[in-house]
């Protein structure tokens, strides 16, 4: 035979089955676009040349790496569905007389025609609206963005050797199935029932215990650290826990049905209830798809859009004041010479400190157990965690005074305390090597510092009676981690009423002049809000990008298994449907009885997403606290509103690829 005959049929065969097809090449299409769009983003010029756009590049070249991975899982779940529809057309024709090479040579010219389709129009269309995307990351960033239009050789030729090898790795799997299959078992797959699964309130119970280990993971992470590594472990518990419930759950919720006798025996319920019993492994299967495909897009987009939304919040959190110096000094001679410098740069711009924020103190960390803080972790002979560490600040109560507009007096022995994101509830303080302190509340809350704000443990500011305190504890502390120690330091953060540029200028200008004699200057370290404000929206716009990008495609597969799963299912109820209309059954009652199945399992998803979501917040607040994100009204306001967004297209995207399934069944064969 030629090879024009093999051609002839594998168009034939995409044309005839254009239902299944069409979908198939145009999932391919958009994978290919949105891995080729990602991996330009992360190789172009123009992205690098932004302010943060390093930063943006890194997290995308990660997320080419995820859509690649992605599509090939997508690739070989909706393909399955193409063999269950084309094996019976390839039995007859085997019974025809075709042998299995000939069956093999079609498979691939299909395959080839759908790849070439695939790549080239995926490449098409990834090279036409990569530009927009890099306008969009622009926009986001603040930077300005030729219009020139670029095409990199790296991310098509990537894409193209990647999708190759996809598409390769179908077609084995798909001549597999043909070549290990006989005759009569390729013409009959396609009405071939499943048994219902085994075991069914013993896989049901593996579930349910790894379900609720997974959310007691989440509920009792105490510290972002922890929850870095245990998240992605509660994350693969809760996959394997929603397939096992949901293919064992369609089980026992069908049988229940069945056995409510009142539901069961009614004609738009038994329809639909009898023919999803004979298919609940694969309709268990599809529907936990669904559901972690959904939870994985409600937990990308509502993340990192929290993220971009309070990114301004952010930066003022870990940057109270435009401009913050730390000096390592208390003597009063160097922190004059330090202040007099900022002083005379201000007065060269005629500008003025306004809500200056100056005190001294001395910052160390330390472990909390109860009332004790250990400084020497060696000592510690039980285990600890980050949930156990504190940021101590020690501050003379003069400079409280002076910074809270106060007059409060301590005693001898006496410290006056505010906690920052803990609560300090003992009555007494003892710190290593020092004597015990009785404690009282602080009467207002402390103008709290950047540094605190971004430390993913509470601080606690402890204000003592004198200077000479305050150096009893620095000579502790530098006893015991001598070269290692902290310095007493001076805080000097003040505003600026001018704009971003000249905020960046002034801080540059005094970090790099000198302001005191080699024998008299000491170590400080400079932060400005105006010019941390790029690096910081970069991280964040970096995430959101990749999470749009992500979010798109895991709705894309979400989508599509909707799709399938309702064609599929209702070539398989063809016939039976068909029977029924012949012996009276109207379209009218069809239509009943395919609502009474969509709202049977419709809804099952999107509630097991909702409930996953809501176990996984605590241990996603946690994680984005490694990312500055404090707000946590913010972040539940988000949670919600993502959630019900996502749940109006939902039930739109079910109610399209519903039409289809009507569609299929109620055509007379």
């Amino acid at each position: 035979m030629r090879f024009g005959f093999y051609l002839k049929l594998a168009l034939s065969g995409i044309r005839k089955n254009k239902k299944t097809y069409v979908p198939y090449i145009l999932t391919g299409i958009g994978m290919v676009m949105m891995y080729y769009i990602v991996s330009f983003l992360s190789c172009s010029s123009s992205v690098a040349a932004m302010h943060g756009g390093d930063v943006v590049r890194e997290f995308l070249s990660l997320g080419s790496n995820v859509i690649g991975l992605f599509a090939l899982i997508l690739l070989f779940y909706t393909n399955s569905f193409l063999m269950k529809r084309r094996k019976k057309e390839f039995g007859l024709y085997n019974i025809l007389g075709m042998g299995k090479n000939n069956l093999s040579r079609v498979l691939i010219w299909e395959t080839l025609i759908i790849s070439v389709i695939s790549i080239i129009g995926g490449l098409g269309c990834g090279i036409l609206f990569s530009k927009a995307v890099e306008l969009l990351i622009g926009r986001m960033l603040g930077s300005d963005v030729g219009f020139r239009f670029e095409i990199l050789k790296r991310p098509i030729s990537e894409a193209f050797i990647i999708f190759a090898v996809i598409f390769i790795l179908i077609l084995i799997n798909s001549l597999r199935q043909i070549y290990f299959s006989k005759p009569i078992e390729l013409i009959h797959s396609e009405s071939v029932g499943e048994k219902p699964p085994k075991g069914n309130w013993f896989i049901a119970l593996i579930g349910a215990i790894l379900l609720i280990g997974a959310y007691y993971i989440s509920v009792t992470i105490s510290d972002p650290v922890s929850a870095i590594v245990l998240f992605f472990v509660a994350v693969l518990m809760v996959i394997v826990a929603t397939y096992l419930l949901f293919i064992a759950g369609s089980v026992v919720l069908c049988r229940l049905l069945q056995k409510n006798k009142n539901y069961y025996y009614k004609t738009n319920h038994f329809i639909s209830i009898s023919s999803l019993v004979y298919r609940m492994k694969r309709n268990g299967a599809g529907l936990a798809s669904i559901c972690i495909l959904s939870t994985m897009v409600l937990v990308m987009i509502s993340s990192t859009f929290c993220l971009y939304i309070g990114s301004e919040e952010n930066l003022r959190n870990r940057y109270p004041r435009d401009i913050v110096m730390d000096l390592w000094s208390i003597d009063e001679e160097i922190t004059d010479q330090a202040h007099n410098l900022i002083t005379n740069t201000l007065d060269e711009y005629d500008l003025e400190a306004d809500n200056l924020l100056h005190y001294r103190y001395l910052g160390m960390v330390a472990l909390q157990k109860d009332g004790k803080m250990l400084l020497d972790p060696k000592k510690i002979d039980q285990p600890y965690s980050y949930a156990d560490m504190r940021q101590l600040y020690i501050i003379p109560l003069e400079d409280y005074n002076t910074v809270m507009g106060t007059s409060e007096i301590l005693k001898d022995g006496e410290v006056m305390i505010c906690a920052s994101k803990c609560n300090y509830d003992y009555d007494t303080l003892e710190v290593e090597q020092m004597p015990v302190f009785n404690v009282r509340q602080a009467p207002e809350k402390f103008v709290v510092n950047g540094e605190s704000q971004s430390l993913i443990f509470p601080s606690l500011f402890i204000f003592v009676k004198d200077i000479e305190t305050l150096e009893q504890f620095y000579e502790t502390q530098l006893e015991i981690y001598q070269e290692e120690a902290s310095s007493l330091c001076d805080y000097y953060g003040f505003d600026l009423d001018c704009d971003e540029k000249t905020k960046i200028e002034i801080a540059e200008k005094i970090a790099s002049t000198p302001w005191a004699d080699d024998d008299t200057s000491c170590g400080f370290s400079l932060e400005c809000r105006a010019e941390s404000r790029e690096d910081f929206l970069a991280v964040n716009s970096g995430f959101f990008v990749l999470g749009i990008l992500l979010g798109t495609v895991f709705i894309c597969g979400t989508v599509l298994i909707m799709y399938y799963k309702q064609v599929v299912e209702g070539y398989e109820d063809q016939a039976r449907f068909d029977i029924l209309q012949k012996v009276g059954m109207t379209k009218e009652e069809i239509r009943k009885s395919i609502n009474s199945q969509i709202l049977t399992i419709f809804f099952v998803p999107l509630l097991t997403a909702g409930i996953h979501i809501i176990f996984a917040f605590p241990v996603v607040a946690k994680l984005l606290l490694l990312f500055g994100l404090t707000n946590t009204k913010l972040f539940v306001m988000v949670n919600v509103g993502t959630y019900l967004v996502f749940a109006a297209f939902y039930i739109l995207f079910y109610m399209a690829t519903s039409r289809a399934y009507y569609k299929i069944v109620s055509e007379t064969r």
